[in-house]
This record gives C-alpha cells, sequence and structure tokens, in this order.
C-alpha cells in the first residue's frame, strides 16, 4: 500500500470497481454470468441469496472461524451490492449513509430513527 492511501480508500476503490464489474455482466447472458443469472432471475432471486448468506455469516460467527467469516461477510457484501444495483443504487450510498452516522451515539442515531418512523406512520 502507498503511504499516502489509507485502508478506507482502497475500499472504496475496490468497491467502487466491484461495482462497475456488477453493472457490466448483470445485463450479460446468463450463462455465462454469474451475476447477469442472478438479474435474469430477478430481485427476489438476489434478496433470497442475501438471506442465504446472511445465514452462512451468522453460522461462521458462531463457528469461531474468523477466516470463514471474512469470506462468508466477503459473500453477504456482494450479494448486498447487487441488491444495491437492481435498485439503482452504489456502494457510495451506503458509504455516505455510514459517514453520516460516524460519531453519532447507536442509542440516539436508534431512537432518532423510531421517532421518525412513528412521525411519518402517524402514530
Amino acid at each position: 500500500m502507498n503511504p499516502t492511501e489509507s485502508p478506507v480508500m482502497l475500499s472504496q476503490d475496490v468497491l467502487a470497481r466491484l461495482a462497475e464489474v456488477i453493472e457490466a455482466r448483470k445485463a450479460g447472458d446468463p450463462d455465462k454470468s454469474y451475476v447477469a443469472r442472478l438479474f435474469h432471475k430477478g430481485t427476489d432471486a438476489i434478496l433470497k441469496k442475501i438471506g442465504e448468506e446472511a445465514t452462512e455469516t451468522v453460522m461462521a460467527a458462531k463457528d469461531g472461524d474468523p477466516q470463514k467469516l471474512v469470506y462468508e461477510v466477503a459473500d453477504l457484501w456482494f450479494h448486498s451490492m447487487l441488491a444495491l444495483s437492481a435498485f439503482g443504487l452504489k456502494p457510495a450510498d451506503v458509504l455516505a449513509e455510514l459517514q453520516r452516522r460516524e460519531g453519532l451515539s447507536g442509542l440516539e442515531e436508534f431512537a432518532a430513527r423510531k421517532l421518525k418512523d412513528r412521525e411519518s406512520s402517524g402514530t
């Protein structure tokens, strides 16, 4: 790693490049591309895959296997990126939301969200 590059900058670059690959492949031949195959099957197939990967992530954590946990989280992130793409979003949108939350108390942020939800539902 170049001393002027932070791990976060490198991460953003990796996520941006992966998002570009997803965009390039999602309309491709489903017989030649896993990404195209999932998009061809529709959003429900992508969401089902996210559920499967989330379960595998939890199981890897429960097994206490750090390397397997990293592997499964990578799968979960990848499939989550497919969902982002399906809804016209990019990793930068998630990173911006994380940045917005940075420095906020998790409890305060949760309470603010709960209040906003109540206000929008009129209860």
